[in-house]
């Protein structure tokens, strides 16, 4: 490769995903690294912090356009914008429980997106019908729906070319289910679900992966019936997203599952926007939102939730970053998501100021 070709970036600090190097250069070539060194002599451009892209795997909408109710490209590079001003370059747009044409046109939406080459956006996550009505938080109890195994062709039929994540509570749907879309590749994530520890920890050792926003909308851990929450914290592999914005759970919890969960736990934002259309209308609450008096999104970005992470759970720093790239990357499985910086690995990352604020992102092939 010629000289001319390599692109290079020295760093003062540099977190590769899993390390600190100090005072390192990065070659990358087309998009991806080729080389990685520390301790040289660093270029007069030098970036403060260089760390592994963000990875948001749940949130809603941006610049005031929630997907369901603009269910377009534009709201989709809203999305995008919105995710790289806080460190992002990858997000999963995510669709509250809806109605079928609502969630069809959110699949199209998200298909042209990709089609024409929209950056950044991994595919649809589909939060509902599927779920339990007396764990439905902010999700309208009309559009809830028994999850069968003729829905779930029709729906993967429809969508499976988009569709990459589904959040279902397995005790509403029919033997068969969780099943087929596992062998579809969707990654399926148990949530808003009444499920008992053992029909929990069922739906875990059938494949079920995650679960979504640990604590909100589940089975409490209480001692006589340890619950959703008790079979997330006492199984072996299964992962929990987990919403650090001080409001969805308090800083003292998120500590709590981190000793229990270590790297089974990472962030998401569950970001939503300002909207007055549609079944979900969420209004600013202080630095939250809520739609008909019930908590219903947050206000974060993953930047500013790493920061609570750091400030007021106590993470370590690096601990907190792998929270926001490295582990919700590697629960999706997919080469393009990698959560590290690597020799020859795709070049994903985000560069910040002394202040934490991003001052550039890097996506590469």
């Amino acid at each position: 490769m010629a000289s001319s070709d390599i692109q290079l970036f020295s760093v003062a600090r540099l977190f590769t995903g899993h390390t600190w190097l100090h005072n390192a250069q990065i070659q990358v070539h087309k998009g991806r690294v080729v080389n990685i060194s520390a301790d040289e002599v660093l270029h007069p451009t030098t970036l403060p912090l260089l760390v592994p892209a963000f990875v948001d795997l749940q949130l809603y909408g941006a610049a005031g356009r929630l997907l369901s109710v603009f269910p377009d490209v534009d709201t989709l590079d809203a999305i995008r914008k919105s995710c790289e001003a806080g460190g992002a370059t990858h997000f999963q747009p995510t669709v509250a429980t809806n109605t079928p044409e609502i969630v069809s046109d959110c699949i199209r939406a998200v298909r042209q997106y990709q089609q024409q080459g929209g950056a950044g956006c991994i595919g649809l996550h589909l939060e509902g019908p599927w779920i339990h009505p007396e764990k439905r938080g902010a999700h309208m109890a009309s559009y809830i729906q028994r999850g069968t195994l003729a829905a779930a062709k029709s729906l993967l039929q429809e969508g499976g070319d988009v569709i990459s994540m589904i959040t279902l509570a397995p005790e509403c749907c029919d033997e068969g289910v969780i099943d087929f879309l596992l062998s579809a590749g969707v990654v399926v994530s148990l949530g808003h679900s009444q499920a008992t520890y053992n029909e929990a920890k069922e739906a875990f050792n059938k494949g079920v992966a995650a679960a979504t926003h640990l604590y909100n909308a589940m089975s409490s851990l209480q001692h006589r019936a340890p619950g959703v929450v008790g079979a997330i914290m006492d199984h072996t592999d299964v992962r929990a997203s987990i919403i650090p914005d001080g409001h969805h759970v308090d800083y003292a919890a998120i500590r709590i599952a981190k000793k229990v969960m270590g790297n089974r736990l990472f962030m998401i934002t569950d970001a939503v926007t300002d909207t007055q259309q549609g079944p979900y209308q969420h209004q600013p609450a202080g630095s939250k939102y809520e739609s008909a008096g019930t908590l219903s999104g947050s206000m974060i970005n993953m930047c500013e939730g790493v920061q609570n992470l750091i400030n007021h759970v106590g993470i370590e720093e690096a601990e907190a970053l792998r929270m926001a790239s490295l582990y919700p990357a590697s629960l999706m499985g997919r080469e393009d998501l990698t959560g590290t910086i690597e020799v020859g690995k795709p070049f994903h990352a985000a560069a910040f100021d002394n202040q934490f604020s991003v001052i550039g992102l890097y996506r590469g092939n």
